[in-house]
C-alpha cells in the first residue's frame, strides 16, 4: 500500500486505553494547527469504535479551539443511547485538558424507504483532468503559500475540474467541482470509507466562500477557521473509486462563509451531503504613516 495512505490510514485507526477513550495522533498538513477534517475523521472513528451493525448516516460537529497539531488528541465518547432503530454518540475531542471539538453522531440499521436524488451536474469526468500535484510551477508560485500544501502528493489523487487560478488575482463565482480518490485500494469496510470521506470533506468548502472576493491570501490579513460542520451519509461508496466533490457558497455576511457539498460517485450516485459555515475575518489594512518632513 502507498505509505501517505498508510500514514492516514494509523492516523484514523485511534489506540483505545479505556472504554469509551481513545487517543489520536495529529499529521500537519503545512501548519501548527490541527487539520479540522482530521479531528472529523478521527472522532468518527471513535464513534464507530463502540457501535455493532449500524452504520453513520448523520454527524453535527463544532469546532470550539485550534487544535496543537505536536500534542495527542484524547476522544471521549458518551453512548448517550442505543435504541431500536438507531444509535447515538456524542464525542469531546481533548487537547490540554480543554475541549477543542464536540460531535454528535446518529448511526442506523440497514432499511429499505422511499429514494430520489439531485441530479449529478453535468460537469467533466476525471479522465484527461490535470491533478493537483501535476500543476505547473508557474501557477504554483502564485498560490498563497496557505493553501500551496493541497497541490502536493499525498494519499489522495485530486483533480479539479475548473482551473486552479491564484486566488489574489481574480474573483470567480463560488462554485467548485473536484473529483477525488485514495491513491490505493482499500479494504471492503464502510466505516473506514466514511471515516476517509468525512477527513477530505473540510478540504474545499470555505476556500469555495471566498472565491466572489479575489482575497489576497498571502498579505496575512485573512483569519480562515471551520466554525461548525455537518455530513449526511445517504448510500454505501468506495473512496478508492473517484468520487465528484460539488461544492457552492450560497451565502457570505457577519464575517462568517457559508457552504454546501454533495459527493457523487462516479455513475451519478448521490452518496453523501455536506454543510459548513466558517469565520472569515479580514483586517483592515495598516496605512504607512506619513513622513513629517
Amino acid at each position: 500500500m502507498d505509505l501517505l495512505l498508510a500514514d492516514l490510514l494509523s492516523l484514523l485507526e485511534l489506540e483505545q486505553f479505556e472504554d469509551q477513550l481513545f487517543r489520536g495522533q495529529s499529521q500537519t498538513i503545512g501548519s501548527h494547527i490541527v487539520y479540522g477534517g482530521q479531528v472529523l475523521g478521527q472522532a468518527l472513528s471513535a464513534a464507530n469504535h463502540t457501535v455493532e451493525g449500524r452504520k453513520v448516516h448523520s454527524l453535527h460537529a463544532y469546532f470550539l479551539r485550534p487544535g496543537d497539531v505536536n500534542a495527542p488528541i484524547v476522544y471521549e465518547v458518551d453512548l448517550a443511547r442505543d435504541g431500536r432503530s438507531f444509535t447515538n454518540r456524542r464525542v469531546v475531542a481533548i487537547q490540554h485538558g480543554r475541549p477543542i471539538f464536540n460531535m454528535t453522531a446518529s448511526f442506523q440499521l440497514p432499511e429499505d424507504g422511499l429514494e430520489h436524488q439531485a441530479m449529478i451536474p453535468g460537469v467533466l469526468g476525471p479522465e484527461g483532468l490535470q491533478a493537483l500535484h501535476d500543476m505547473p510551477d508557474e501557477v504554483l508560485r502564485e498560490l498563497p503559500e496557505g493553501i500551496r500544501h493541497v497541490t502536493r502528493k499525498g494519499p489522495f489523487e485530486i483533480r479539479p475540474v475548473e482551473p486552479v487560478i491564484p486566488l489574489s488575482l481574480e474573483s470567480s463565482s463560488p462554485v467548485r467541482h473536484v473529483w477525488f480518490r485514495v491513491v490505493d485500494d482499500l479494504p471492503d469496510e464502510l466505516d473506514l470509507h466514511c471515516n476517509l470521506l468525512a477527513y477530505i470533506s473540510d478540504l474545499q468548502l470555505l476556500r469555495t466562500a471566498i472565491l466572489p472576493h479575489a482575497i489576497d491570501l498571502g498579505d496575512g490579513r485573512t483569519q480562515i477557521a471551520s466554525l461548525d460542520h455537518a455530513m449526511w451519509f445517504h448510500r454505501p461508496f468506495r473512496v478508492d473509486d473517484w468520487l465528484l466533490y460539488s461544492v457552492e457558497s450560497p451565502n457570505a455576511a457577519a464575517a462568517r462563509g457559508f457552504a454546501l457539498g454533495r459527493f457523487f460517485s462516479a455513475d451519478g450516485t448521490l452518496v453523501a451531503s455536506t454543510a459548513q459555515e466558517g469565520l472569515i475575518r479580514i483586517s483592515p489594512k495598516k496605512h504607512k504613516p506619513r513622513s513629517s518632513s
